[in-house]
């Protein structure tokens, strides 16, 4: 079994069936090292560059839906491509990025792939890709449509909950306060002591 084979396995229940071939063409135009990893807190997925290896690491939250799987596995190949081309001279999220994400990711913006309700707002962020899919509230609520059913149930968008409503987040109980952009001041029942949480946070309200 050669390495295009292994990455089909991993990938397979992963991602939208008819995306599948590309993302194996992605990695056999410029191959690298990939990981499935558990879910991280602070991002989605990640490239990894070290100088002593002349092939890269990619990685990817195991817990993303298939969708939402796809447009980071697309995401953090613009990043090794844009590597590869301009190496570090450029700034991680800049317009060369930016333009090759938009490239990449042109030939999955079709329903043969995404649902029609979520092409809208891709199609919207992929005009202006931010520096991660997380922070586009349209697209992350549209996304969430199609998480585990016991994710759905368990959990909700801060966004969501009214303001002086109560929940917990990473074990801690927190009462929700003022919106100032895309982030919620929030304070912590227990210490007291207040905190900017992203309005997109995954929390469980408490009733």
């Amino acid at each position: 079994m050669d390495h295009s084979d292994k990455l089909r396995i991993l990938l397979t229940p992963q991602v939208p069936e008819h995306s599948l071939d590309y993302c194996i063409e992605l990695w056999s135009n410029s191959p690298f090292h990939f990981k499935i990893s558990k879910s991280r807190k602070t991002k989605l997925g990640d490239f990894r560059y070290r100088r002593d290896q002349s092939i890269q690491t990619i990685t990817i939250n195991s817990d993303l839906n298939r969708f939402q799987f796809l447009i980071t596995y697309i995401h953090e190949v613009a990043h090794l491509h844009t590597f590869l081309k301009f190496g570090y001279r450029v700034s991680p999220h800049g317009a060369e990025w930016k333009s090759t994400f938009q490239q990449l990711m042109q030939p999955m913006l079709t329903p043969w792939v995404f649902p029609r309700d979520l092409l809208i707002p891709l199609q919207r962020h992929m005009k202006a890709p931010k520096a991660s899919s997380a922070r586009d509230l349209f697209l992350m609520k549209e996304l969430s449509k199609y998480d585990p059913l016991d994710q759905m149930e368990t959990t909700c968008f801060l966004s969501d909950l009214k303001p002086g409503l109560q929940f917990e987040l990473s074990g801690r109980v927190f009462k929700k306060g003022e919106t100032k952009r895309t982030r919620v001041l929030c304070e912590e029942i227990q210490t007291g002591k207040k905190y900017l949480i992203a309005q997109l946070a995954k929390v469980k309200a408490i009733d």
